[in-house]
């Protein structure tokens, strides 16, 4: 954001260097990121004066160009300028740029260095200059002809009354709704003053109290179909008017800070924008069809053609404001339609002051990419309480440079006022964040001086009315941010003295522990990422029902109003990573995340720390020389999470297989009711609805609970045996029902100490061989020993035991 210390003097009355001002700003929140002296004509036109064309000849050598001689007033002898403008003639008033000028016309981004020199064989000792060039306008089309009574040899710093002035660039945070305008940051400077240096502490407010409609012959009928979107509405008509060029201070105050004026009453909208923060749009009279304004959302799918003659396709969800009609003029907070701006013949225009949903706005400008300033003050969220001033202002300045007459009274849709927020604020919760004492007496003059209203006080604690130009002032802790930027940073002392304890490390440790995993995952062709905390609600509203809505964690983020809840799970954070890379050719992914993860409970916020793997394409990458083959599936992820369990010395749990709203199918590994992962395929329900184009696989960890198990697991170690072990394989013929787990439960059983290890190493499958419903699993026994050397018959002994309980209690036949 540009502020103009120009433009601040004209509601302040300061006497501070540009350096000071700069410490003041970035001391009160409003971080200095450059300050830079502007001219309001780039360059100041130096070395450009009034000229007086002596003569006009045709040039000897080209048609189209023209040889004059130009008298500068400075006593020398006239000038030799060769010229192709169409309309130069003697006796002509005109700028001149003589030699050693440069300029920066408006059409070029280089810059233009004048010299003299050669122009088709004649010398040519400066340009006779037009508006592009002098950078006063975009006309290219001839040269500026001044009136005949400006005296020659005037400068055209002074015949434009060019100023010097120093343009800040602030880096305006989200939460500053209150700072996105010049009166704005003139009242912050000025509590600061007050506080700080004895200032009077009040920046002026340009008055409207003269505002009188003149009659109400052209009153325009406004219906607001959604006040959810539209808090508030106000407008005005104004007939008569003159559309022309702005008046100096009016221009200057615009080029100061970057931006191009257009004309008296587009400029007038843009100077109430930046002086008071409150977007404006005038519609012509001519396009407000019936009279009559209606806010509303037209259907999903219409087309809508905006001011950069781009047609766009309405969403369903886009705030419009229509004629009588009903037919779209005008993307509410956004951007104007192509015909219902301002023109050169406008004469009659409604001008609308309006307070627009933040979420609304942020939806429209950001799926349009209309990135206005009007949308980034109403993102920010504007004041809804300075609607109707502002208009007023607008159409006093409307009425004052274009002529015309108020033709209407103001329509102001309000049906539910916005009231100033109230926060109790304990001073003893002052002192702890600030890390000061600040006295009582100097806490109350910073409010007043911020125009905080002290509702109560008592012992411990006081109630203030927040200003509702500060919507995003609504805690404790925002009040007492607001206390210190006026106090003043600077002011809290650095202590003399740094303390610091001994921390010992919790065994284990548990940034060792995530090192040990993410290590693991990373050496398997895992990536890790880092998503945002935030998450939209519409997820757990409209797809996706296991957490209730009560459950949801909602903050205010003015900066992305779609980020409304902080994540409740890690599913959707993978989920859009996946789409994003997808969307970049990025398809054999896989993904893990260490976060946290937020809901409503009993206790309050329950917060709680996860590990989320995702993975969805190839399971291998492409190599010469590896040729595996095949997609990421169930089994993948499955030896992942067995493995990162491993890795833990986690074993012993149970399993469980799950069929929800998040997994088409997937194992739960637990202890009882502690869970400690869950994983499998993502359902295509959700899949699809996310615009995901494969299979997707996630596991979520609860590391707080892997944490717990890990500190009660004993690690043990064990002597490698110096005897042979032996291996017996069993082909079990067993309904599908039977998981893999049932017969490993059974061998641990039976088998007890002897049988060290069980391997699945094949799965068979024929309907015609096997019979319906049916299946072969080819499993391998490891016997051992650690005291001798087992014998075949007790190995023999232990198998027979295995078929007899495979055959009794999974309904097993043996393949022989």
């Amino acid at each position: 954001m540009k502020v103009s210390l120009n433009w601040l003097k004209q509601y302040l009355d300061i006497n501070l260097s540009p350096e000071e001002l700069s410490e003041i700003l970035t001391g009160i929140g409003l971080e200095v990121e450059g300050m830079e002296q502007v001219e309001t004509i780039k360059g100041g036109l130096e070395g450009v004066v009034v000229g007086k064309v002596l003569e006009c000849g045709q040039h000897p050598n080209a048609d189209r160009l023209s040889l004059t001689k130009v008298d500068i007033g400075n006593g020398g002898a006239p000038l030799q300028i060769i010229c192709g403008a169409p309309n130069v003639a003697a006796g002509q008033a005109v700028m001149v740029a003589t030699a050693g000028t440069t300029l920066y016309p408006i059409n070029s981004e280089e810059p233009l260095v004048l010299k003299k020199g050669k122009i088709r064989g004649e010398l040519s000792e400066g340009m006779i200059c037009s508006e592009d060039e002098l950078g006063i306008g975009e006309d290219h089309s001839g040269i500026v002809v001044l009136p005949d009574d400006v005296p020659i040899g005037t400068p055209a710093r002074e015949y434009f009354k060019i100023e010097t002035d120093v343009v800040y660039e602030i880096g305006l945070t989200p939460n500053r709704s209150d700072a996105t305008n010049h009166i704005g940051v003139a009242k912050d400077v000025a509590a600061y003053l007050k506080v700080n240096h004895g200032h009077s502490g009040e920046a002026r407010m340009p008055s409207v109290d003269d505002f009188q409609p003149d009659n109400n012959s052209l009153p325009v009928e406004v219906v607001v179909e959604d006040t959810e979107a539209c808090p508030r509405y106000a407008g005005v008509t104004i007939k008569g008017l003159t559309v022309g060029e702005s008046p100096d201070w009016l221009r200057n105050r615009l080029l100061s800070i970057g931006l191009r004026p257009i004309n008296n009453m587009v400029d007038i909208t843009n100077f109430i924008l930046h002086e008071l923060g409150q977007p404006l749009h005038a519609f012509d009279l001519r396009q407000v069809t019936g009279n009559k304004i209606v806010v509303k959302a037209l259907p999903k799918g219409t087309k809508f053609t905006t001011l950069d003659e781009v047609e766009r396709e309405l969403t369903g969800e886009d705030l419009m404001i229509c004629n009588g009609k009903e037919d779209g003029m005008c993307i509410g907070g956004v951007y104007g339609g192509i015909n219902s701006g301002v023109k050169d013949d406008t004469t009659d225009i409604f001008l609308e002051s309006a307070h627009f949903n933040p979420k609304w706005i942020r939806r429209t400008s950001m799926g349009h990419n209309l990135r206005t300033d009007a949308a980034k003050v109403f993102e920010k969220g504007s004041d809804p309480n300075i609607a109707v001033y502002a208009l007023k202002r607008a159409a006093m300045l409307m009425k004052e440079l274009g002529g015309g007459e108020i033709a209407s009274e103001v329509v102001d849709i309000y049906p539910d006022p916005v009231k100033p927020a109230e926060v109790q604020v304990k001073y003893g919760h002052i002192d702890r964040l600030i890390g000061i004492a600040i006295p009582r007496g100097e806490v109350h003059s910073i409010l007043e001086a911020l125009e905080m209203e002290v509702l109560s006080d008592g012992e411990e604690a006081l109630t203030v009315a927040v200003p509702t130009n500060k919507s995003d002032v609504t805690r404790e802790a925002d009040v007492i941010e607001e206390i210190l930027r006026i106090y003043g940073y600077n002011k809290v002392p650095i202590p003399e003295q740094v303390k610091t304890g001994i921390n010992i490390a919790p065994k284990p440790d548990p940034d060792e522990l995530r090192n040990t995993i993410g290590d693991y995952l990373a050496a398997n062709g895992f990536h890790e990422m880092m998503a945002l905390s935030l998450s939209e609600s519409s997820y757990y509203k409209d797809m996706y029902k296991s957490v209730g809505e009560e459950e949801l964690v909602y903050i205010h983020n003015t900066s992305n109003v779609q980020l409304d809840i902080m994540r409740p799970d890690m599913l959707f954070s993978g989920l859009n990573a996946v789409v994003h890379n997808q969307n970049r050719q990025q398809v054999d992914l896989k993904l893990f995340e260490f976060g946290r993860t937020y809901r409503h409970g009993e206790q309050g916020i329950d917060e709680q720390r996860h590990l989320s793997l995702f993975m969805a394409g190839e399971r291998y990458p492409e190599s010469w020389l590896d040729n595996r083959k095949g997609e990421a599936d169930y089994y993948s992820l499955k030896a992942i999470v067995s493995n990162v369990l491993a890795r833990l010395g986690l074993n012993g749990y149970q399993e469980t297989a799950i069929n929800d709203e998040t997994f088409a199918f997937g194992m739960q590994y637990h202890r009882g009711q502690q869970v400690l992962v869950q994983f499998g395929k993502v359902s295509p329900r959700l899949c699809k609805q996310m615009d995901i184009r494969s299979s997707v696989y996630y596991a979520d960890f609860k590391w707080d609970t892997l944490l717990k198990a890990v500190r009660k697991h004993k690690i043990e170690y064990q002597e490698l045996s110096k005897f042979f072990t032996v291996r017996r394989d069993l082909a079990l013929v067993i309904d599908n029902s039977v998981k893999f787990s049932d017969i490993v439960a059974i061998a641990r059983k039976v088998g007890k100490k002897l049988i060290q290890d069980i391997n699945l190493f094949d799965v068979y499958e024929n309907e015609e061989q096997l019979g319906k419903g049916k299946k072969s699993y080819a499993v391998s026994f490891i016997f051992g020993d650690p005291t001798k050397t087992l014998m075949d018959k007790e190995v023999d002994k232990v198998v027979n035991k295995l078929i007899e309980a495979y055959e009794s209690e999974l309904g097993a036949s043996i393949r022989r």
